[in-house]
């Protein structure tokens, strides 16, 4: 077991170093996966939660989730409205909806083990329809040490590592493999984290065949061959994102320097002041400390979250805020700008996407949703083409954020 989890985290290619650790998304996700959670609720509570997935807020945090690399990438399927099976049955169903509502309430608020576990027992035995182990994948962004997430490969990969036969589909099956689980990571919680994710990424791994291929007694030539091709498929996946990961340090680098060139105070995401590009660092262009701003606490801290902030000089008003999105997250900018927007709602804040080229009618299409529509927010987006080249044209000729205008687009 030592020599696999050794391999899993050595190994560049797999979700132990692209998505486990070093990953600024994945932190800042469950901040906004929890907001999500509680708007959840709200809008259950209110009688406001539609009759169906799509454009809910429910769609919004199995977004967020599904952005979380491959190793979620179906987490928001057994969430769709299937009319003709009447699944899952929390959007038309008052009772089970509002019973799915005092789930989430009761989770998003427990504070240790017996609490999430009895909950869920609880939730069992209402048998309401589609409603199963597939909640774990948000219970986990909640609770990451206590919940581990649930899908078709980490079950796999489970009952080939523990020669057992857990199914999907059943809470009381997936409590036993939980149970073995924390066993496990108890014994090897040195090698991995007290956050399960590490050890349910081995788990996917494995699932996928992506650990110990040589040695897998069962496989045809042609299945090794499939194998060796996706797994070259991931590592051009890893070398694209590697230089997403630079395009994005580079916008922020744009940003701040236009920030300051415009004389304004600027400051970077919390996360990320210690990266730098072009050989001058982020920390060096920044406030030394995040102005005080009158918000509470757990929304302050995802306001810190966003990528660049342009203060007035000297002053906690916030002129301009800037969310730098690469080929994965458009949701979560989208939420943390909101949340500054719902916050300041007197300091008229200008908001923006940075968005890569290909991604503009995507950024479109998430800008007229309803609840960003509905909710009076205004979020223009700038492509990263016009910022890289327009720079410093922008830094010579503007004498304020009204230069923007000129580069960015709105709905």
């Amino acid at each position: 077991m030592e020599k696999l989890i050794n391999q899993y985290k050595e190994n560049s290619d797999l979700v132990y170093q692209t998505w486990f650790i070093e990953n600024e998304e994945r932190l800042k996700a469950f901040r906004s996966i929890r907001r999500g959670v509680y708007q959840i609720i709200k809008d259950i509570y209110e009688n406001k939660f539609p009759n169906n997935f799509k454009g809910s807020s429910l769609e919004f945090v199995l977004s967020c989730i599904t952005e979380q690399k491959q190793v979620f990438e179906g987490a928001s399927h057994p969430f769709y409205w299937k009319p003709k099976l009447r699944i899952p049955d929390i959007y038309e169903n008052q009772n089970n909806k509002q019973a799915f509502g005092k789930f989430l309430e009761s989770c998003i608020n427990a504070t240790n083990e017996n609490q999430l576990i009895k909950e869920i027992i609880s939730l069992d035995q209402l048998k309401i329809k589609g409603v199963g182990p597939a909640l774990t994948n948000i219970l986990y962004f909640l609770h990451p040490t206590i919940i581990p997430p649930f899908n078709t490969a980490m079950v796999r990969g489970f009952n080939m590592l523990f020669n057992e036969k857990i199914k999907l589909g059943s809470w009381k099956e997936y409590l036993k493999m939980r149970e073995i689980i924390i066993q496990q990571n108890q014994k090897y919680k040195k090698l991995l984290s007290n956050d399960l994710g590490a050890f349910c990424g081995l788990l996917f791994e494995v699932g996928n065949y992506n650990l110990f291929i040589e040695n897998q007694p069962n496989l045809s030539d042609e299945e090794r061959s499939k194998i060796r091709k996706k797994l070259e498929k991931r590592h051009k996946k890893v070398i694209d994102e590697n230089e997403e990961k630079k395009l994005h340090s580079e916008m922020q680098y744009h940003l701040l320097k236009i920030g300051k060139a415009l004389n304004y105070d600027v400051i970077a995401a919390s996360n990320d002041r210690s990266k730098g590009f072009n050989g001058k660092s982020f920390s060096s262009l920044s406030l030394k400390e995040f102005p005080k701003i009158d918000i509470p606490k757990e929304t302050l801290n995802t306001v810190k979250l966003i990528d660049v902030i342009w203060f007035e000089k000297d002053s906690n008003k916030i002129v301009c805020a800037f969310e730098v999105e690469k080929s994965t997250s458009i949701y979560s900018g989208i939420l943390r700008l909101s949340d500054l927007s719902f916050s300041l709602p007197n300091q008229n804040s200008n908001l923006y996407i940075i968005i890569p080229d290909k991604r503009e009618n995507e950024v479109k299409f998430q800008l007229s949703r309803p609840s960003i529509v509905n909710g009076k927010i205004t979020i223009k987006y700038i492509l990263t083409s016009d910022l890289k080249e327009h720079c410093e044209a922008l830094c010579k000729f503007g004498d304020s954020h009204i230069i923007l205008e000129k580069i960015s687009n709105g709905m």
